[in-house]
């Protein structure tokens, strides 16, 4: 199959990011196909991307502030970092994956993206696809998936009780499912219009942050949550109130929030300022990266294939699409997932 890889492909490229970068997108036809690391002990794939995922986190670190954004972004560069594809080459050393495997894993952030027809991953990025997972699902979880599992499952037991500040979006959809095949009771705040789709997902309680004070209503209920992941970043004394409503030793996950420079000082507040001097009593986790994990990116892949957590794909694009995707992404008014098909090619 390595005789059949072109030495171009088609891949969108952006060279900067004024004005949003769904407005700098270009689809170039002559860009140069990834290579294997010639280093003895790289474990990489070459991989045939059949379909991409797209985040925010995808054009918020693209366009950060104060150049940070090219310190991890060389230009040009292509977005997407979720992925499904199949297997084209592998590096010597390579075990655990064959050549022909479909599977699906996320890339760290840097020049190259999903939207491009080949893309290197590690290994340890990577996953295979389990039997009766479509690849658009398989897509649609890295980045999501591992963000919920990793801010969930290290801190709870079957039987506690989970808090999710945001339960409608990306993460905060996988966040319910995955707590839930964990066994433990989930309330998540979301607006009225998305509160059946979070009882769908299989939410217990839910807490309608636009005709109620979350935080107030939080403390109503006492102190028996085990765990409160804040997908959302408000508001923001949510993590102060912690105090009303975590165990003594319940814990809390801020995951998102504003890009600001004030929004920022907030949360390093809340990381280092001790409760004598005002700070919250419980213990404050600030979850800035997600770890590309060969073993969790597997537990999710089982999750799906039995059934305990669906991947929720809302719309799917042409590859010809690419900026229209990521236009629908920044409204900010999606129910899930937006999967862009890469190829035609069935898997």
């Amino acid at each position: 199959m390595s005789s059949d890889i072109p030495p171009t492909m088609r891949a969108w490229q952006y060279a900067q990011t004024a004005g949003g970068l769904e407005h700098n997108l270009v689809l170039k036809d002559d860009v140069h196909v990834p290579l294997l690391s010639p280093r003895q002990g790289d474990n990489e794939l070459l991989i045939e991307v059949l379909s991409a995922a797209i985040n925010p986190s995808d054009y918020k670190v693209a366009e950060l502030p104060l150049n940070l954004g090219r310190a991890l972004v060389r230009l040009p560069a292509t977005p997407a970092w979720d992925f499904c594809g199949r297997v084209v080459k592998a590096t010597n050393t390579v075990d655990n994956f064959r050549v022909g495997e479909i599977v699906f894993g996320r890339l760290p952030p840097g020049q190259q993206g999903a939207c491009g027809q080949y893309i290197v991953a590690s290994t340890t990025a990577c996953a295979s696809l389990p039997n009766g997972v479509h690849v658009d699902e398989a897509a649609s979880i890295p980045c999501a998936g591992l963000t919920a599992y990793q801010t969930i499952a290290p801190y709870v037991k079957a039987g506690d009780k989970v808090f999710l500040n945001g339960g409608s979006g990306g993460v905060g959809s996988f966040g319910i499912q995955i707590a839930k095949a964990l066994g433990c009771h989930v309330t998540v705040s979301c607006s009225a219009a998305k509160a059946e789709q979070c009882k769908a997902l299989g939410a217990d309680e839910i807490i309608d942050y636009t005709s109620v004070n979350v935080c107030q209503a939080l403390k109503e209920r006492g102190q028996v949550f085990k765990l409160a992941v804040d997908n959302v970043g408000l508001p923001g004394e949510l993590y102060k109130a912690g105090d009303n409503y975590l165990l003594p030793d319940g814990q809390f996950v801020q995951v998102g929030g504003p890009m600001s420079m004030s929004a920022v000082t907030s949360t390093m507040s809340r990381l280092l300022r001790p409760s004598f001097l005002g700070g919250g009593k419980r213990k404050f986790h600030l979850y800035t990266l997600t770890n590309n994990q060969h073993e969790d990116l597997a537990v999710l892949g089982q999750m799906v294939a039995e059934g305990k957590v669906k991947p929720v794909v809302e719309h799917a694009y042409d590859f010809e699409e690419v900026p229209t995707a990521f236009k629908d992404l920044r409204k900010g008014k999606t129910h899930g997932k937006l999967v862009i098909h890469v190829s035609d090619k069935k898997a």
